[in-house]
């Protein structure tokens, strides 16, 4: 969700929508939501504020992010260690706040996905970042890393840090990429799906599948055939080495966590810049000028939302099926690499039974379309080709190529700083939803759609910041959504944290209670107030990289999976 676009530029109303092949979308049940991303540290505190409080929050909807697109959850084991959340937070206490929300009227949506979730850091600088000469926008970061040159990127600067910037402290095994579990038959299934709906179109290039025997899944050493470069796809490896479908499995804990739903969160812009092909519509085919096609990407997304589909269906069919998807998503028109341009729309024509499913169906989460992290920058081409440049002017456009299309889509909000621009090198060009195109947006582009969500709900905001805050935010959105009069629309968030410096009071005795919480501090746990239980810290505190050393594996930052060092060690 938190999405790092690399090319912005090349980045609903209540009713009946007629599509081109004049099939008609229902109306879109109105609904205003948030992401909750669960922090290690306070996840739980939020997530249980939040449900004691579901009758008065300014949401009707919630999203726990993020789940992994390599999870493992075995039916009814109740064990969250392998699913991806930044914790191994209590299956029992999250079931419980998840009822508890429903009841108060909120839904709940797990969500998988989410920028790391989707970057695969090699590919992602040397065919996103650095794919297209050196006038793009995050350029910059080979410059700063890699003297100018991708092969100045590597484990090292973690490609250059184009998944995360350095200041983040993540580690290259933060990151993850989708898999295409071909041992699964509900995998086959979908694929077939695709496989089908591509043999009824002449045209269309046949798929290039990457499953297990292409070598191309995570934690396993994989060789580029551009470069001959060999490199370890990010990702664990527990659902190969099992057999696990991750698409299943996620299924399978929504229906166990009582869940309304499931999110599918997809974000892979260097699956199409790499696997892009030649864009014969327009008459020619240079691959090394564009414009290009991102087939082989749409036929990804539509397989994963498939098998995710059948899953449902299979499993518990009561279950609802969302989509994030980018702000150019719906975009008509020549694609010139570095974004999803066209995404949603392609699949829509393809895969119609895909976007019908998402949204317009009993099982109709939504098509939400993250129209933020946008740039005013005409250096990059990055204004519309029409109306201004101004964060509404360009959330109005974006949206109206869903309209057009005839998708029914939510309308996007970010809460504080966005994530593009760079806030390090182009902090001059970012569009923070402050409240004056808050207003605007809501006013003039919310009432044409009756979907409106915002990413974080509890996302950190600097004291004496000029940014719309999460409680303007969302009330302001479920104002607009759900009516004025809508007693929930006046709720704010419940506060959480460890709470307000103590006043003066007696001299301390003779020295301070320990901590009941701890925190990951230099891969060890340290007792500190506001932080989660000490099983919880143990269970995720660490290194899970390890490097050969003297014949056996040992846990160190800046190596390699368990599995992969294993198989050379020794």
């Amino acid at each position: 969700m938190r999405c790092s676009l690399f090319i912005a530029a090349l980045a609903c109303a209540s009713g009946k929508f007629l599509l081109p092949d004049n099939t008609t979308y229902a109306e879109v049940p109105k609904m205003v939501g948030g992401y909750l991303l669960l922090e290690p540290e306070t996840g739980m505190q939020e997530l249980e504020a939040l449900a004691n409080n579901a009758a008065n929050i300014p949401v009707n909807r919630i999203w726990i992010a993020f789940f992994s697109p390599n999870m493992v959850y075995k039916k009814k084991s109740h064990d969250l260690s392998q699913t991806g959340l930044s914790a191994n937070f209590p299956f029992a206490a999250m079931k419980k706040h998840i009822a508890a929300l429903k009841k108060g009227g909120v839904e709940v949506f797990l969500s998988m996905g989410g920028w790391d979730y989707n970057c695969f850091p090699f590919l992602y600088m040397r065919y996103s970042v650095g794919g297209y000469g050196t006038h793009t926008p995050n350029f910059w970061s080979i410059e700063k890393y890699g003297g100018g040159s991708v092969d100045g990127c590597n484990e090292g600067n973690q490609y250059c840090y184009v998944c995360e910037p350095e200041s983040s402290g993540e580690a290259l095994s933060n990151f993850e990429i989708f898999p295409e579990p071909d041992w699964s038959s509900t995998w086959k299934e979908a694929q077939a799906y695709v496989e089908q709906k591509i043999a009824q179109n002449s045209s269309q290039p046949k798929a290039d599948w990457h499953g297990k025997a292409s070598g191309l899944y995570p934690g396993n050493m994989w060789t580029d055939k551009n470069t001959s470069k060999t490199v370890l796809v990010p990702g664990k490896t527990a659902f190969v080495t099992q057999n696990r479908n991750p698409y299943q499995d996620f299924v399978q804990l929504a229906k166990e966590l009582g869940a309304t739903g499931v999110d599918l969160d997809y974000e892979e812009f260097w699956h199409a810049d790499y696997f892009k092909t030649c864009m014969f519509d327009y008459g020619k085919c240079d691959m090394a000028a564009g414009p290009w096609n991102m087939w082989q990407t749409v036929y990804k997304y539509a397989a994963i939302a498939k098998d995710m589909m059948i899953n449902i269906e299979k499993i518990d069919p009561k279950l609802k099926l969302s989509c994030p998807s980018g702000a150019a998503s719906a975009w008509a028109g020549k694609w010139w690499g570095g974004n999803l341009k066209g995404l949603v729309l392609h699949t829509q024509k393809l895969f119609p039974e895909v976007v019908t499913f998402i949204a317009d169906s009993a099982n109709a989460g939504g098509m939400n379309v993250m129209s933020y992290d946008l740039s005013d920058d005409p250096t990059f081409h990055e204004c519309p080709p029409t109306g201004g440049c101004t964060l509404s002017d360009q959330v109005e456009f974006y949206l109206n190529t869903y309209k057009e299309a005839g998708i029914p889509a939510g309308v996007g909000y970010e809460v504080g700083q966005p994530a593009y621009p760079s806030a390090e090198v182009d902090k001059e060009h970012q569009l923070p939803l402050v409240p004056a195109e808050l207003s605007k947006i809501a006013s003039q582009t919310q009432p044409k759609y009756t979907a409106g969500f915002f990413w974080e709900l509890y996302k950190h905001m600097p004291s004496g910041g000029t940014d719309a805050t999460v409680s303007e935010v969302a009330q302001t959105v479920c104002k607009a959504v759900l009516g004025a009069s809508t007693a929930r629309c006046s709720g704010t968030f419940p506060a959480v944290g460890p709470g307000p410096a103590p006043g003066p009071g007696p001299a301390p005795g003779p020295g301070p209670a320990p901590s009941s919480t701890y925190k990951c501090q230099s891969n060890q746990c340290v007792a500190k107030s506001g932080g989660v239980s000490k099983t919880i810290c143990d269970a995720n505190c660490g290194s899970d990289e390890y490097k050969c050393e003297n014949g056996q594996c040992v846990k160190q930052a800046g190596g390699v999976s368990k599995a992969t060092c294993d198989s050379f060690c020794g």
